[in-house]
């Protein structure tokens, strides 16, 4: 009978609160990052106080809190106070000036967006928020295709605070003098989490997501090793949840070096299955980025025309880089300087 003592039982689980190990779960207490939280609430504060807020640029590589950090304070402010309205925004969903006056409206409870044209949106938000005041949030900002409603904003809205987040810390570069002249941003970069850093955020996470001596110390070293290499959490929270998933199938009551390794192994076919869902000018994009890696997105740009034949502006062949990127097909690192003053390098991922 001892042979059974440590497996599952059909009604059991090992996970106490699977969420936990979701990238978009807001832990209570965020570890490593109360530095750049205080520096985003000083940037709120002035608007508690009936003054103007300061604007923010936040910088960093994929998957080491940005947003999590950022969320986390919105969430604290709405439990704080009615007076400043928060409102967040991705520019990957939301990528134009009318598309993202849509958004705001419907957060600040205005329904009644079809047919209104952006004047009019920037009409109803204009009187609807200066009665208070805004921190308006507006996640990989890299992404908008237009920045017109960010000289709206700053024009129209009396007191606000207004944040930027992008992986790109060169993105600001580009932006438009009229912009930039009334925007004044306080730069904040956030800096990869070291090792005892990663390994003690899934050690927290694991804490709250499995039921007592599910993982242990080894376990966690393993992860957070890998989660390292990586420079990014969202790879540990998935190994955590998917050795889960895997330990579970086996009936076991506790995760095992097997169920991690099994789990990275699900990451490649994750990916080759992701491929698969891509349309073919996307694929042969892909292709073409693969057998030339490390060039800039001009010349993979003419190798793609000169290689396919079709007739494509080069707005729209950015736009499908851009959701490879996003995809975590490949990655793209801003280059300035030279000749040409800003461009991007773009590399095939391979894990």
């Amino acid at each position: 009978m001892s042979i059974f003592k440590d497996m599952l039982k059909s009604n059991e689980t090992i996970f106490k609160n699977p969420i936990a190990l979701d990238y978009d779960f807001i832990p209570k207490i965020m570890p490593f990052r109360e530095g750049e939280q205080r520096t985003i609430i000083s940037a709120i504060m002035p608007m508690l106080q009936g003054r103007n807020g300061r604007n923010l640029f936040i910088s960093g590589l994929p998957g080491i809190g940005k947003t999590l950090a950022t969320k986390k304070v919105l969430e604290e402010l709405e439990e704080e106070t009615d007076e400043v309205i928060p409102i967040y925004i991705n520019c990957w969903n939301k990528n134009t000036t009318y598309k993202i006056l849509t958004s705001i409206a419907e957060q600040i409870n205005y329904p009644f967006t079809q047919n209104k044209k952006t004047e009019e949106l920037m009409k109803i938000i204009k009187e609807r928020i200066n009665q208070n005041s805004a921190v308006f949030v507006f996640d990989e900002i890299d992404k908008a295709e237009d920045l017109d409603f960010l000289y709206m904003l700053l024009e129209e809205i009396y007191k606000s605070s207004i944040i930027l987040i992008t992986n790109y810390k060169e993105w600001i570069i580009k932006l438009e003098d009229r912009i930039k002249s009334r925007l004044m941003p306080q730069h904040i970069e956030f800096k990869p989490y070291n090792l005892e850093e990663t390994k003690k955020i899934l050690e927290e996470r694991a804490k709250i997501a499995f039921y007592q001596n599910v993982i242990d110390e080894e376990i966690i070293n393993l992860i957070a090793q890998k989660t390292y290499k990586a420079k990014d959490i969202r790879r540990g929270l998935y190994l955590l949840k998917e050795a889960g998933n895997n330990a579970e199938e086996n009936s076991r009551k506790k995760i095992i070096k097997e169920d991690v390794e099994k789990a990275e192994e699900k990451t490649i076919d994750f990916k080759i299955k992701k491929t698969e869902e891509l349309k073919e000018e996307e694929k042969k994009i892909l292709e073409i980025i693969k057998n030339n890696e490390g060039k800039k997105i001009g010349q993979l740009y003419e190798l793609y025309k000169e290689t396919t034949k079709e007739e494509i502006s080069y707005k729209t062949f950015q736009r499908r880089i851009a959701k490879l990127e996003q995809g975590k097909y490949i990655t793209v690192k801003a280059l300035t300087g030279g000749k040409e003053g800003r461009t991007s390098i773009i590399f095939y991922n391979t894990n």
